[in-house]
């Protein structure tokens, strides 16, 4: 495992907390920083999670050889 591929593992389960985080804020009624930030975060944190956990495994495949 490369520092690139450790970073990009490191951004995916910041991303994929940051996602369970805003469901359980908009479920829960009230969102501290309002509906509309905490469902863009929740929009944009999906996506780059899966984005940087291929890039991370992509990374560690092509160095391993």
């Amino acid at each position: 495992m490369t520092p690139k591929s450790g970073i990009l593992l490191a951004g995916s389960c910041i991303t994929a907390i940051a996602s369970v985080g805003s469901v359980f804020e908009l479920s829960s009624g009230e969102p501290e920083l309002g509906g509309l930030v905490t469902g863009i975060i929740l929009a944009l944190s999906i996506p780059l999670t899966v984005v940087c956990f291929l890039a991370a495994v992509r990374d560690t495949r092509a160095n391993q050889k």
